[in-house]
């Protein structure tokens, strides 16, 4: 069943402050992610909305940074992202913000380990002691990789989901003073703006995808501040400088000749910050060049 897409919409908005994220699964449907996949030859098979509890009646754990009701929703994501591979399909996890994706990168990596591509303008890898925010969408890669909220880490089954020889980030530009120091320290290979600037996209896709030939399975997580807000306005971190939308497009085309894509991330999209809903439809154009789309 390889050719076997499943749509995973994952509301959460409780990761970060930016009100308006949760309509990111909607955003992705209008945009016609469905029909696009479907005009490539794969059967598509939405299963709605994860449930997600509402920021607004969550009071009590505004203080707590929303953290129960996240691991519970990364639980059920885990869960999801499970099922969906042990059942033949290759997950799309639409977000909603990046904390879902301690669910997500653990449920596909439950049976089997899979290298991961995170694109993003941020690394993510906050923990409660470096954080500058508190915000738990910067602590999301940290957690995977066995740091932070126990509540997190933990979440699926104990401990650490990725390895750090697993990872690649690409995009980066802007990170916390203590997260910059961790990162260096971590062993996870991470590509810069700058080295995006000096080397090109296609020399950083080819190379990103030798340093994770140990495994045979791929997920991208794709944060969409990853790319210039002047290309995605709708996203509520932003920070100038990004990756344009060609080299977002060639870092997918790369990546779909491998053929060892089996599931994604699409993450931090937010409507309500958007002009035409012209993110989202940026979105699904890089989804479909990452499952196979191509110019000629």
């Amino acid at each position: 069943m390889e050719n076997c897409i499943r749509m995973i919409g994952v509301p959460v908005d409780l990761g970060q402050e930016q009100r308006g994220v949760d309509l990111g699964p909607g955003a992705l449907r209008y945009a016609g992610l469905s029909t696009r996949l479907s005009e490539l030859g794969y059967i598509v098979e939405d299963i709605g909305n994860l449930p997600v509890p509402v920021r607004d009646v969550l009071g009590a754990e505004r203080e707590l940074r929303y953290l129960p009701s996240i691991r519970q929703v990364c639980e059920t994501v885990y869960l999801a992202g499970r099922s969906a591979i042990t059942q033949g399909f290759m997950p799309i996890f639409m977000g909603g913000d990046h904390s879902m994706a301690v669910g997500s990168i653990g449920g596909v990596t439950d049976e089997q380990p899979a290298a991961v591509i995170w694109v993003d303008a941020h690394g993510d890898f906050n923990t409660p002691q470096s954080t500058i925010t508190g915000n738990i969408h910067g602590m999301a890669l940290a957690a995977l990789l066995g740091e932070g909220f126990p509540e997190l880490v933990n979440v699926g089954r104990p401990g650490a989901k990725l390895h750090a020889s697993d990872i690649i980030l690409i995009g980066l530009r802007e990170l916390d003073p203590q997260e910059r120091l961790r990162l260096r320290g971590s062993g996870i290979k991470a590509y810069t703006m700058r080295d995006i600037d000096e080397r090109g996209m296609a020399a950083i896709a080819h190379e990103a995808l030798g340093r994770l030939a140990h495994r045979t399975r791929l997920h991208v997580s794709l944060d969409l501040d990853g790319l210039d807000p002047l290309e995605v306005p709708g996203v509520g971190t932003t920070a100038p400088g990004g990756i344009t939308y060609r080299e977002a497009q060639l870092l997918m085309e790369i990546i779909a000749d491998t053929g060892l894509l089996r599931s994604m991330d699409i993450v931090e999209i937010n409507p309500i910050l958007d002009h035409s809903n012209r993110t989202a439809k940026i979105a699904v154009e890089l989804t479909a060049s990452a499952f196979g789309a191509s110019i000629l």
